[in-house]
């Protein structure tokens, strides 16, 4: 099965789906997250901006900050995704893509964070991951050493099976408003 028809399938379900919606899902795929205790126990965290009605994140970044954890984001430079560190969500500015990034600064890699939220388009029952097509997550997560890589996704997000090449990464865990599946 080619990626390209089920990035498509997908990409076209979440964009028809009402902001409204994907708010109040959102909420409650923030919720599981937060009662987990591999999330209590995070001292640093790598979030993302979400764009298109992915699963939304801006609560969690203020939920990470109020706990005292160090709060990362992608920044794009090149082909290279890398996690650059924010004390305030108001220093999130437009930057590759119009996707809101930190400020130049502190920059480390997957591996020096404990938890990675991940984002995706598809996600399937064994931890794989279907993204944009543009490799910067699986780059980054290559070397994540002992981090918790988690997929958050809706739950019409995830199939069966997705097709795998030898660079796509696997995932920790997906967590969708009805269920969190370990890998």
């Amino acid at each position: 099965m080619p990626k390209r028809p089920v990035r498509d399938t997908l990409l076209a379900r979440r964009r028809h789906s009402s902001p409204q919606t994907c708010l109040a899902l959102s909420l409650k795929i923030q919720e599981r997250l937060l009662s987990l205790h591999c999330y209590a126990e995070a001292g640093s965290l790598a979030l993302y901006c979400a764009v298109n009605n992915e699963v939304a994140t801006e609560g969690l970044g203020r939920s990470a900050l109020a706990a005292g954890k160090q709060v990362y984001y992608p920044r794009i430079s090149g082909s290279t995704l890398a996690f650059g560190r924010v004390l305030s969500l108001d220093q999130l500015s437009p930057g590759c893509f119009g996707i809101p990034e930190p400020p130049e600064g502190e920059i480390v890699n997957a591996a020096a964070i404990d938890l990675i939220l991940v984002p995706g388009v598809a996600f399937d029952l064994r931890g794989h991951r279907l993204g944009y097509g543009r490799g910067y997550y699986d780059r980054a997560l290559k070397e994540h050493g002992s981090s918790l890589a988690i997929g958050l996704a809706y739950d019409f997000q995830l199939v069966d099976s997705l097709p795998v090449e030898s660079h796509d990464r696997s995932l920790t865990a997906v967590i969708t408003e009805t269920r969190t599946l370990w890998f």
